[in-house]
């Protein structure tokens, strides 16, 4: 367990999720660069894995109405607490069907360390049951925006949003990790099925999926997840690890606007 996470308990909740939002940008560098991801005029965008709503505060800035999905209830409260009024909060896991399932954390975390999931892996040690539901269900619409961080669950909340993604179209970010989950079925939906094309950030410019070799890459930097959020905030010089691919589709392309100072430490 990361210091980080042996503090978090102690720590006020407010605190971690001021402290998450500041920091965040240099850990995913792709949030300050919103306007890459999320299209001007956006009307809905949808943040599933709120955590302590890095995401979430910043689309609100961007889009008119932003729809945060977070399964953990502690969390989910806080973000309904302390998120702008455009926000709307939900207390539940995304998946592909309604009802109720087993959320998986490890031992000694409430939801801190932000890797919460209904998929099984070797960090989880207890569960709590979350009501499920499908993006599909929420009735949404003008959703131009879609964020999916659920370690593991992508694939399910992806199918449960079949019908949103043929109407709207929506740039959809989202984590791609192979340590947690095969890739493949994931860029074989959007892909071929959806017509998207994936772009990753590994350095100052945006780069096709298919140009970079993601499972490669991530083999040869995987010993910076080890490390924990705050070591990596605090330590820019190491490599980068890429974990999220945008999804854009019908020939759009990312902008191309230099990363600045939430990234330099991506080169």
């Amino acid at each position: 367990m990361t210091f980080a996470a042996r503090v978090a308990p102690y720590v006020p909740d407010r605190l971690i999720a001021s402290l998450a939002r500041l920091v965040y940008p240099r850990f995913e560098p792709e949030l300050g660069r919103l306007a890459d991801l999320c299209p001007p005029g956006c009307g809905t965008a949808v943040d599933v894995g709120g955590w302590y709503g890095p995401w979430s505060h910043r689309l609100a800035s961007r889009a008119q109405r932003v729809v945060t999905v977070e399964p953990v209830p502690h969390l989910a409260r806080l973000l309904a607490a302390s998120t702008p009024r455009n926000v709307r909060v939900i207390q539940g896991a995304a998946t592909d069907r309604p009802g109720t399932a087993r959320l998986w954390l490890p031992r000694g975390d409430r939801g801190e360390r932000g890797v919460s999931s209904l998929v099984r892996r070797d960090i989880h040690h207890v569960a709590v049951d979350v009501p499920c539901l499908t993006l599909d269900g929420l009735g949404l619409r003008d959703v131009h925006f879609v964020k999916i961080d659920v370690d593991g669950n992508e694939l399910r909340v992806l199918h449960g949003a079949r019908e949103l993604i043929a109407r709207d179209r929506p740039a959809i970010f989202l984590e791609l990790e192979s340590r947690i989950q095969p890739t493949a079925p994931i860029v074989e939906l959007l892909t071929a099925r959806h017509g998207y094309r994936g772009w990753v950030l590994p350095h100052d410019s945006w780069v096709p999926l298919d140009a970079f070799d993601l499972e490669t890459h991530q083999s040869g930097t995987s010993y910076v997840v080890s490390q924990g959020l705050l070591r990596r905030v605090l330590t820019p010089r190491h490599p980068r690890y890429v974990n999220s691919v945008l999804f854009l589709p019908d020939g759009h392309r990312p902008g191309a606007l230099a990363v600045r100072d939430d990234g330099v430490h991506a080169r």
